[in-house]
């Protein structure tokens, strides 16, 4: 027993497992702000919107597509000098993170922009005629008909982190992705890789169950 303990490191083991948990949770409640505040934008300013700004919408768009569109290991070594810059080193949880919420937040405010335009028109129609303002009509109707398709895009968006966060840890960013390669494949321990995968596995089922129980229990429909 004593030897599988040895083996496994479990005490590095958990500390891994803290460090994806810290850059998954961290990252998704950035992601969530930012994907949304770029959703909203992105409908709001569409032709036809309530703030239609086609200047607006193309800058945004372009963003979005941007960095949704990069490799998210590439994009890892691009923001090198940014993350440098921001925390002080390329190493390390906090590292990760500018990298993780930069390469997710646009591809969650496409998400958010599919969900709004999923509300029917009538629903915003009727809350003008009944003299809602547009701040009213964001908060009060927008946001509310579209949240369970918001949920549901910030789970599949916070599944994906968590393959982030793995691929963010070969270069050393921390967490159970670095464990498994350095410690595991490096250290040429099949058993220790295997254990650091099924973590990752769980935590990936985890965030899939919460967000299909949120899912069922906003959806009034």
């Amino acid at each position: 027993m004593n030897e599988w303990l040895e083996l496994l490191k479990w005490e590095d083991l958990l500390a891994a497992t803290l460090e994806t948990l810290y850059m998954t949770v961290i990252s998704v409640t950035i992601t969530f702000i930012i994907g949304l505040l770029l959703g909203l934008l992105l409908f709001l300013t569409s032709k036809g919107s309530m703030w239609e700004n086609r200047p607006v919408n193309l800058i945004i768009a372009t963003f979005v597509n941007i960095f949704r569109s990069i490799p998210f290991i590439i994009l890892i070594v691009l923001l090198i000098p940014f993350t440098k810059l921001l925390v002080g080193s390329i190493l390390g949880a906090n590292a990760a993170l500018p990298a993780l919420i930069i390469g997710s937040a646009p591809f969650y405010a496409r998400m958010v922009e599919i969900a709004l335009r999923e509300i029917d028109k009538g629903v915003i129609e009727a809350s003008h005629s009944m003299g809602a303002s547009n701040f009213e009509i964001i908060f009060k109707v927008l946001i509310p008909e579209a949240l369970p398709a918001l949920v549901s895009g910030i789970t599949v968006t916070a599944i994906a982190l968590v393959s982030y966060t793995a691929m963010a840890g070969v270069i050393g960013a921390g967490g159970l992705g670095n464990f498994a390669y350095l410690e595991g494949f490096q250290g040429n321990n099949t058993l220790l890789t295997f254990v650091a995968t099924v973590l990752i596995l769980v935590i990936v089922f985890i965030i899939q169950f919460i967000g299909d129980v949120l899912t069922k229990v906003i959806d009034k429909r």
